[in-house]
């Protein structure tokens, strides 16, 4: 097994719940609110409130997340460097899905424009 399948392996077993914290913290540090990061991860996924709630109760892994998720069909728009990777160049499914979420939360907290965040 190759690096590569080791760390598309890591993200696919993380929980939705260990990470959305230090989403809320990261946004939060940046004057950002937590009804804005819901606002980015329903319009990735489609999930409401009480099922984003659900997910982290339940502490799902982003595999598990992603399989629930309705992915917006814009997502593809979604393209950039984020932790050292070209989100376009990504080919697992589920990194790619996981790195959208995170290049969404990355915008945010850099004080970009939903419109903008939001594509299309």
């Amino acid at each position: 097994m190759n690096n590569l399948d080791t760390h598309n392996q890591r993200i696919a077993k993380m929980t939705f719940a260990t990470v959305y914290p230090l989403y809320l913290a990261k946004i939060e540090k940046k004057d950002r609110t937590k009804e804005e990061l819901h606002q980015v991860i329903k319009w990735l996924t489609g999930f409401d409130d009480d099922k984003i709630q659900e997910l982290i109760t339940e502490k799902v892994t982003f595999e598990a997340f992603f399989e629930q998720a309705t992915l917006n069909p814009n997502a593809q728009l979604i393209t950039g460097v984020i932790c050292g990777y070209r989100i376009e160049e990504i080919e697992n499914t589920l990194t790619k899905q996981v790195r959208y979420l995170d290049k969404l939360v990355d915008e945010l907290a850099k004080g970009r424009k939903m419109e903008k965040i939001l594509r299309g």
